[in-house]
């Protein structure tokens, strides 16, 4: 049966992920009786894992990594709050000598509204390895990142909040995971609303623009190309020529100019061109306060990016591959340390990186030395303010006969985002006429408003 034209769900996919929430039930079953009744002499066996089969995408996404049982488990209980959370209730029991939950069970405090148990390393640990010390020092060796689940990019322990052991951080599978071994459940289980993975401190942007629509010099749009050239020939140019053995695979560009000028744009369209999904780095999710936790952030990122072929783009990159300070407090040594390994990650990144900045003597002199291009971007000289007014406006909009867009192009120096802002002010006001001619106050106003934003004279 189908509905609002979405396909019915793999039989197969159903019957094998009901099996592995089953196994695990009964696993936690089995150990919390060993908890609260612990049975003396010999101990039962624990529940055998189903069989896996290469008839739907879990199976055979498992399969094909070959993981052990304690490995599939810690999968299955990432799980659980997505396919079965009523399956974990049963933690949220509480000690009645504390009067609050049992710690050894653990559980994330991530703010859920509905009132869900969300798995954390310490559930894990529980699950896995009760109350013996030796059991639970080897569950935790499975979250160390030289582990099978961090190379493999399967299940990660998210920060833990302020104060609290990095075990009661939540487990959190990975996007690539879910996506390749739940195909189809990617925008409820590991995207936000705007599409970006869950954990990734980065978004996902396009363009609804062609080339053509670029307004550019020429040397600038040349620039562009060769990053484009890049991408589509790299491949050829590293192992079929040898290259690789000599340069590095990736390639860094910094874009710098002043607001408004067609960096973000110009990203977008480059990775439209050539087929490559462009990813804006969120900064405010990258830096941390915590030691380490910036580093895991860009480890994250730069490993997804990598997997993907995403193409990063690094706005007002200024903020976070400035200039190092002068070293006079550990403060200091340890923002320095995070430019190094901003450094160390680009170098190794396969793929293309694009860092923009307003300011290009912002720009750590170490990274410099490291661009592989270097993309100025200026202000539009007064031919194209003219192309930017007059492509700017809708075609259903008409101009009134006394707007004289070649005057406003000269007497004006704006940027294509300036003239962009001016040019949804004026159609505003016309909507808000009732009609759908713009005109010459409407966009004399838009200027004035721009201009005294910037702090311009009018």
């Amino acid at each position: 049966m189908q509905r609002d034209g979405l396909s019915s769900v793999d039989p197969a996919q159903a019957q094998a992920l009901e099996a592995e929430l089953e196994w695990l039930a009964q696993t936690l079953e089995r150990r919390l009786q060993l908890y609260f009744k612990p049975t003396p002499g010999d101990t039962p066996p624990w529940p055998d894992p189903p069989s896996l089969k290469p008839d739907c995408p879990y199976g055979q996404m498992l399969l094909g990594l070959q993981l052990d049982a304690e490995e599939r488990l810690m999968l299955a209980l990432a799980l659980t709050p997505l396919l079965r959370p009523q399956l974990l209730d049963v933690l949220q029991v509480r000690n009645d000598s504390t009067h609050r939950p049992y710690t050894e069970f653990g559980g994330a405090a991530v703010g859920q509204p509905q009132g869900g148990f969300v798995p954390s390393g310490e559930t894990a640990c529980f699950l896995l390895a009760g109350e013996q010390m030796a059991p639970r020092l080897a569950v935790m060796r499975r979250f160390l990142p030289q582990g099978r689940l961090a190379t493999g990019d399967l299940l990660h322990l998210a920060p833990a909040a302020a104060g609290e052991p990095p075990l009661a951080g939540a487990l959190q599978l990975s996007p690539s995971f879910i996506d390749t071994a739940l195909p189809g459940v990617m925008a409820t289980a590991g995207a936000g609303h705007d599409g970006a993975p869950v954990g990734l401190p980065a978004q996902r942007i396009s363009t609804g623009l062609q080339w053509q629509d670029l307004v550019l010099p020429a040397a600038t749009l040349a620039q562009l190309q060769d990053i484009e050239l890049w991408l589509q020939h790299s491949r050829t140019l590293l192992d079929d020529w040898g290259l690789g053995l000599r340069v590095s695979r990736g390639f860094t560009a910094l874009f710098h100019g002043p607001s408004g000028t067609g960096k973000t744009l110009s990203a977008c369209l480059i990775g439209q061109r050539c087929g490559r999904a462009v990813w804006r780095v969120d900064l405010s999710q990258v830096v941390s306060k915590y030691i380490g936790e910036t580093e895991k952030n860009l480890s994250r990122l730069f490993d997804a990016a990598q997997r993907q072929g995403w193409l990063l783009f690094f706005d007002e990159a200024d903020a976070l591959f400035g200039k190092r300070s002068a070293v006079s407090d550990a403060h200091d040594r340890y923002a320095n340390q995070e430019v190094a390994y901003l450094l160390q990650r680009i170098e190794a990144f396969d793929g293309v990186c694009i860092l923009a900045s307003n300011l290009r003597h912002h720009i750590d002199d170490a990274f410099s030395r490291r661009f592989h291009s270097v993309v100025t971007f200026v202000m539009p000289k007064a031919p194209e303010r003219l192309r930017l007014w007059r492509e700017g406006f809708p075609a259903r909009v008409d101009l009134a006969p006394g707007l004289d867009l070649e005057r406003l192009a000269q007497a004006h120096e704006l940027s294509g985002g300036t003239i962009m802002n001016v040019v949804r002010h004026a159609c505003l006001r016309a909507l808000g006429r009732g009609e759908a001619v713009v005109r010459p106050e409407d966009v004399e106003e838009g200027v004035r408003r721009e201009l005294l934003k910037e702090g311009r004279s009018v």
